[in-house]
């Protein structure tokens, strides 16, 4: 039986891997994607992963969440690395989005439809996650698992304490980290060590697939900004690490811990704290990831493309 997931996702060129990667394993469902801002407004956000969903028209159409602006969030910019749509300007043709539903009350209704076997995966800020709880709060003991990329043991990327996901929406970000619900953080510490060459390309479906096309497009304009601008030869896939650490726990070392976001601090605003002291006097709300295996994790996500030329 396929395993229920519902990808909530900020829509940039990272993104657009992990959706590739979702979409066409024969071992999940996407129920629902759910978008939400950050990187790209909230209009955009809907526009983006509406139209990368019909360029590849996979095996079985999720259900579209449509973003809102966070109440008290803000937008990062990530325009030197995927340009100011998300994805490096290049402009998909899209369809017009009918019976349109906020994020939120997409991830409720998916819940409540399969109640603890759900899995939701947060690649972008947790504005959505928080706002279904606020909205329906016994649904903390109805989600099975959410996995959050975000966050840093050490590290920052937007800021040198903070991580991008996490200070667009920090207030969002504490309420989900507070929330009874059983979560795994796969932090900027280890998507890092996973990274895509150039020659890896060649592994990826060919352009007369739809998603080799859409790659091939668009996975250029990341190499190109990764090396301008973060000085590499190479790019981080940080959403699709998330992904796999989902489907693939054995591939990466995790710790329980006790976890927290500041809110107030004014070099720290956004940052992820964690207790790790000798004796912690804050309780463990969600096991971290703290080490990966990045040759295996990257070997998944190759194959996982390859998949996607396949014909169902």
């Amino acid at each position: 039986m396929a395993r229920k997931i519902i990808l909530d996702i900020d829509p940039n060129i990272d993104a657009l891997v992990a959706l590739c990667l979702a979409l066409f394993d024969p071992e999940l469902e996407t129920v629902a994607v759910t978008t939400t801002a950050g990187s790209v407004s909230a209009q955009q956000a809907t526009r983006n992963v509406q139209a990368i969903i019909e360029q590849l028209d996979p095996p079985r159409f999720p259900r579209i969440g449509v973003a809102r602006e966070a109440d008290k969030g803000h937008l990062g910019d990530l325009r030197p690395l995927y340009g100011a749509n998300g994805l490096g300007d290049t402009v998909l043709e899209v369809s017009e989005l009918h019976h349109q539903h906020p994020s939120e009350k997409v991830i409720c209704e998916e819940i409540r439809k399969a109640p603890n076997d759900v899995t939701i995966i947060s690649l972008g800020p947790l504005t959505n996650i928080a706002r279904a709880l606020a909205r329906e709060p016994d649904l903390t003991g109805l989600i099975g698992q959410i996995h959050i990329m975000g966050g840093g043991l050490n590290i920052g990327d937007v800021t040198p304490s903070a991580q991008f996901n996490i200070y667009c929406d920090p207030e969002s970000a504490k309420a989900v980290f507070h929330s009874a619900t059983t979560k795994t953080l796969i932090p900027l510490d280890v998507t890092q060590q996973v990274i895509m060459t150039y020659d890896q390309m060649d592994e990826v479906p060919d352009i007369t697939t739809p998603s080799g096309k859409l790659l091939r497009t668009l996975l250029p304009y990341v190499f190109r900004s990764h090396h301008m601008v973060l000085g590499l030869e190479g790019i981080h896939l940080h959403h699709a690490v998330a992904l796999v650490a989902a489907l693939h726990p054995e591939l990466f070392k995790t710790e329980a811990m006790s976890g927290d976001v500041e809110t107030l601090g004014e070099l720290t605003h956004g940052a992820t704290v964690f207790d790790r002291r000798e004796h912690p006097q804050w309780r463990a709300n969600m096991d971290v990831a703290t080490d990966v295996d990045a040759s295996a994790v990257m070997d998944c996500i190759l194959r996982g493309l390859a998949n996607t030329a396949k014909k169902f």
